[in-house]
């Protein structure tokens, strides 16, 4: 089965062609520069070709794609009705969405729906649908939901303790992200492990940062809140803050809500606490080796707070059973990971320096006699929207 994998951004669309029982990539690209010129990078396998085409909207970008995967030369089927489905990313699906679904009239609507909860990225991922929708008419579209795996968490866990009108009226509540990363790695640790049913914290540590307490797969709770903002310390973003603190610099600084907002998505994190230096960990681990006492302290920052989270969620589960690391700082952060674990000897975590000195490797990194394993899973969000898409379209047939 072949299915095509699309991410829309306002400006840009990523893509694969792949087989989601082997997670075989047969092509991959990326149309950006969308509404300006156009540009198309398409890779398969070590060979890449970039063309400049221009794409004065999504539907142009689709098309290109298209044209690209059944090219005599660069593409890598013969025809487009070889693509057996197409599964999109959406990031919010509010309340509407618990599981990924087969596109329709209905589902379009309920998308816009959740519009003012993911104002940036759901307008953009309807223009990929709906694009899709336009040139490959008869092909089935799955959307799969960022928020849809965290909605098994209990109210404890997803309501605010603000008045009960917010949630009812305007849908306020703890949403979570990263969702399919999350329940990828879920599936991937399950396998690992042998079982189905033990307790879990994952920790998708990156650019954005994201953890989940998990239990017999299903999320009870998760850092991201009704935004990516809240949480920890992330590459630019501040991560967990007092709502006072936004008031505050609001009034003294004549500043709007908006900006205040801006600052804190993207001047923050480990960015601002490295006084600007850099948001990537790379760049901080080397400044701080040099002796730079704010890179010191960002990253001392974001081990404490992400080993401050696996506490809190141990106790939420009444214990765990297996610790995981994934995303770019989590499968590839040797340093990050010991100082992390460090934190956690309470818990009987004990990981070997040997086994984690690796990077983009699946490993088991904890000693034998550590009370919780401890692996590095790098992730794989196209595959899980690929797995999920195959399973609606062939349950559907």
């Amino acid at each position: 089965m072949n299915v095509l994998v699309i991410n829309a951004g306002s400006s840009s669309l990523k893509y694969q062609l792949m087989n989601p029982e082997t997670g075989d990539v047969a092509a991959k690209g990326l149309c950006e520069r969308i509404y300006i010129d156009g540009r198309l990078t398409h890779k398969v396998g070590d060979n890449k070709v970039e063309k400049d085409i221009p794409m004065p909207t999504h539907s142009e970008a689709i098309q290109a794609v298209l044209e690209i995967l059944v090219d005599p030369v660069d593409g890598v089927i013969k025809s487009v009705d070889e693509i057996d489905a197409v599964g999109h990313r959406v990031l919010h699906g509010g309340m509407e969405f618990s599981d990924s679904c087969i596109v329709n009239d209905d589902v379009i609507k309920a998308i816009k729906k959740c519009i003012p909860l993911g104002p940036l990225h759901n307008p953009a991922n309807l223009m990929g649908i709906e694009a899709c929708q336009a040139v490959m008419p008869k092909t089935p579209q799955v959307a799969v939901f960022d928020t849809a795996f965290h909605m098994t968490m209990p109210p404890k866990a997803y309501r605010y303790a603000i008045p009960t009108e917010y949630y009812e009226n305007d849908d306020i509540r703890r949403y979570g992200f990263h969702g399919t990363s999350h329940k990828y790695i879920a599936r991937r640790a399950a396998a690992l492990v042998g079982k189905t049913e033990f307790k879990m914290v994952n920790c998708h540590l990156g650019n954005g940062s994201s953890m989940s307490a998990i239990k017999d797969g299903k999320c009870m709770d998760t850092t991201m809140g009704l935004s990516p903002l809240a949480g920890v310390p992330m590459g630019t973003r501040s991560g967990d803050i007092d709502a006072c603190v936004v008031q505050f610099i609001c009034n003294k600084y004549g500043m709007s809500v908006d900006d205040c907002l801006t600052m804190l998505n993207k001047k923050s994190g480990v960015l601002g606490l490295s006084d600007g230096l850099s948001s990537d960990f790379r760049d901080l681990e080397a400044a701080a080796g040099e002796g730079n006492e704010a890179c010191k302290l960002a990253l001392q920052k974001f081990y404490y707070e992400v080993a401050k989270y696996v506490g809190a969620y141990a106790a939420a589960l009444n214990g765990i059973d297996v610790l995981t690391f994934t995303a770019g700082v989590g499968e590839n952060g040797i340093t990050t990971r010991q100082a992390i674990c460090d934190y956690l000897g309470f818990m009987g975590v004990k990981i070997d320096p040997e086994k984690n000195n690796v990077r983009g490797k699946e490993t088991l990194i904890s000693t034998p006699d550590s009370k919780v394993q401890v692996w590095v899973i790098p992730t794989n969000e196209e595959l899980m929207i690929a797995q999920d898409t195959a399973e609606l379209v062939n349950a559907a047939k």
